[in-house]
């Protein structure tokens, strides 16, 4: 339940974890998620309904090239009705398991992500001009430093999402199990709509 491939310009190995191999939570509950079979994979997963999303997969370091950044991504698509992460963010993590990873926030709706980008209003002139600037500026701040370096969903070669969860250095002769994950569990809101490939584990770049 996971392929290999060699990166061309690198040589260095790549996996996808397909996601019957990921542990996500509630994905045997027919009412909460859904697999179903796509003629280039085997199956995938289609979120239904589910306030509690988490989703992990695990590699062996041992498995992948030595002295090498690596970033761990989650596959994805969505459906045309695709509802709660229009205003919610997740959480990615990447870290070796049992141990505290690196987090960072993650969105997954593509147009929510493009909307949380802070972006720079010119600035006006005259009294009332300038105060409605300072209104504005108070009801949508500046982002945080977390939500200024957040991860934003990126479309694929191959039609597929994919946005990043975090990256990992893997040492030579390494052998620890690598853990990365996606959750949303502090809102309790009701998501729907998402359609996981799987979780690829491949060089990052710079």
């Amino acid at each position: 339940m996971q392929s290999f491939s060699l990166e061309k310009a690198s040589g260095k190995k790549c996996y996808m974890l397909a996601a019957r191999s990921l542990a996500i939570v509630w994905a045997d509950t027919p009412r909460y998620w859904r697999w179903m079979s796509l003629p280039e994979f085997s199956e995938v997963a289609e979120l239904l309904d589910v306030c509690w999303l988490d989703i992990s997969g695990k590699i062996n370091t041992s498995m992948l090239s030595p002295d090498t950044n690596y970033a761990a991504y989650l596959v994805f698509t969505t459906k045309s009705r695709t509802y709660g992460f229009d205003h919610q963010s997740a959480e990615g993590a990447v870290g070796i398991s049992g141990h505290e990873k690196n987090t960072q926030i993650v969105f997954l709706d593509p147009e929510a992500a493009r909307r949380h980008m802070y972006q720079i209003v010119p600035r006006r002139t005259g009294f009332f001009n300038q105060m409605a600037d300072i209104l504005r500026r108070e009801v949508n701040p500046p982002p945080s430093e977390s939500e200024a370096q957040a991860r934003y969903p990126q479309q694929r070669s191959d039609g597929w999402i994919e946005v990043e969860l975090g990256e990992f250095f893997v040492k030579r002769g390494q052998d620890v199990e690598l853990e990365m994950s996606l959750m949303e569990v502090k809102e309790g809101n009701w998501k729907s709509g998402l359609v996981v490939e799987g979780i690829e584990i491949r060089p990052k770049e710079g």
